[in-house]
């Protein structure tokens, strides 16, 4: 069977881009593939983390997992410091990637220009090696991905092609899949922008829970423009196609049919923050009945690393012995 791996940060509060852009896919894949999916904890240890909160946030994006609809037991749901073998094959990773394809990495260009590079962590470098051995331990075929995650994903299939011509083959070289419709959603303050867990655009972004009241207030007001046409145009009208975007990924319609329905941008608003409404509900309704069991959550985490472990060992295992380590007696 197809086997499909992804993951998110415990980053913050999950929001409408994580819904639309994955776990929908998620859910469906699940349907078909033999999925894992993850809470990646230590990818979140690139930048300064509050232990306490860090703890809460994993629980709180797991049981986003479960309130976006992933069942247990149709897919293996962990999270990524419970199987050690994540940290094990990134440092073999890390030793087959080089310092050019590192540092080439977009999103670590951009993020060390904006924090200062002598203060950049060295987990933020050496991320994508994480990233590739997350995907390799799992014999993984298809990785669902959003359009900024393409170029990790890219490095990815390098090593693993370059893994098996210098060692044999070892690892499955994945592909990845973007979503249709909404593989990025963007803030609906600032439209340039990607919708973001970060509390930098409160406004902007829409959280899963957000009660009917928030979804409403947030859309009505979103940034379009002031020439009043409805017409498609991610250049010059960036504000409202992002509206047109995510009306068509909640309706299943195409970008041009909404824009044809609408002529104000009123009546365009109005019916989008309905529609979201509508499809977060099912989603704030599980999310209460989650959150009220923690235990639950432990417990459905712990069956899920037992099973991701018994996958990732036998992978770990056989990049080990192909690169001429020494099995313990």
């Amino acid at each position: 069977m197809t086997r499909v791996f992804s993951g998110v940060k415990p980053s913050g509060a999950l929001h409408l881009g994580n819904y639309l852009g994955a776990f929908r896919q998620w859910v469906a894949d699940q349907q078909e593939f033999d999925c894992y999916f993850c809470v990646v904890d230590l990818h979140s240890l690139t930048v300064e983390q509050d232990p306490s909160q860090l703890r809460q946030a994993t629980i709180e994006t797991a049981i986003g997992f479960l309130s976006a609809g992933i069942e247990p037991d149709q897919c293996t749901l962990f999270v990524q410091s419970h199987v050690h073998e994540h940290p094990e094959l990134a440092w073999l990773v890390e030793c087959t990637v080089s310092f050019g394809e590192l540092s080439r990495m977009t999103q670590f260009k951009d993020k060390a220009k904006a924090k200062g590079g002598e203060s950049v962590r060295a987990g933020l470098f050496t991320y994508p090696a994480l990233m590739a051995a997350d995907i390799l331990l799992y014999d993984t075929d298809r990785v669902p991905v959003g359009d900024d995650q393409r170029q990790h994903l890219e490095i990815t299939r390098d090593v693993a092609i370059r893994f098996n011509n210098r060692y044999g083959e070892t690892f499955v070289v994945p592909e990845a899949t973007v979503p249709r419709l909404a593989a990025r959603v963007m803030d609906l303050q600032h439209p340039e922008n990607k919708m973001s867990k970060s509390d930098e655009s409160p406004q902007g972004t829409i959280d899963m829970t957000d009660t009917p009241e928030q979804i409403v207030q947030k859309v009505r007001r979103a940034v379009t423009d002031t020439d009043g046409e409805v017409r498609y145009d991610p250049e010059l009208k960036p504000g409202l196609a992002n509206l047109l975007e995510l009306m068509a990924a909640v309706t299943g319609r195409s970008v041009d049919e909404v824009a044809s329905g609408y002529e104000q941008y009123g009546p365009l608003k109005a019916d989008l923050a309905e529609a979201l409404v509508e499809a977060l509900r099912p989603v704030r309704e599980r999310y209460a009945r989650y959150a009220a069991d923690p235990g639950e959550i432990a417990a459905l985490l712990g069956q899920g690393a037992e099973k991701a472990a018994s996958v990732a060992s036998k992978t770990l295992a056989r990049a080990k012995d192909a690169m001429g380590l020494l099995p313990r007696g």
